[in-house]
């Protein structure tokens, strides 16, 4: 898996673990877009051969805006690099991939394979599992959320990777796992 799909596949899955909704998951982000009865019912509809990208994007952009008001909260938000804000030019390369993935016709199982955690509905044990398999973070708590330890990741997957375990452990809110970048 490259380091693009790596991160995009954490971002997803997270993303649909922190909805609020029919099927109560985490409840981070007020949205039910991946579940039968909430959002999908709509985009199959609407969407009949894109419904399964377009139910985890919605989830994703609901997890994007409540780790910019988060990130916004802080003195400095700029410096800081989350699951939701890698940077601009990583940003813009997750968004070109999802891009590609919905226009190959491919479903989001067969294009990340990591998102099978998604299809067999919300089983809490099962995700932090899948967070605890990214390693351990190391981090304190700060104002604007967990900032983790060490520096930040060379690459994508590695940030990504780093990004997940420091959502360990479950907290009520989203805990925005952090580093910040060097001035």
């Amino acid at each position: 898996m490259s380091d693009i799909d790596m991160a995009l596949t954490s971002q997803l899955v997270v993303a649909w673990a922190g909805e609020t909704g029919e099927e109560r998951r985490l409840g981070w982000w007020r949205c039910d877009l991946a579940s039968e009865y909430g959002g999908e019912d709509l985009f199959r509809r609407l969407l009949p051969s894109t419904w399964r990208w377009a139910a985890l994007q919605g989830a994703r952009e609901a997890a994007r805006r409540v780790d910019a008001e988060l990130r916004r909260r802080d003195h400095q938000p700029d410096r800081i690099v989350s699951l939701f804000s890698l940077g601009f030019e990583l940003d813009e390369r997750i968004e070109e991939r999802l891009a590609d993935l919905k226009r190959s016709g491919r479903t989001p199982a067969e294009a990340l394979p990591g998102l099978a955690i998604t299809y067999d509905g919300w089983r809490p044990d099962s995700f932090w599992d899948w967070v605890a398999g990214h390693g351990e973070a190391g981090g304190t708590a700060s104002p604007a959320g967990r900032r983790l330890s060490g520096n930040l990741p060379a690459t994508a997957g590695q940030q990504a990777r780093r990004l997940v375990a420091g959502l360990a452990p479950a907290a009520e809110r989203y805990p925005l796992p952090h580093f910040r970048r060097a001035l």
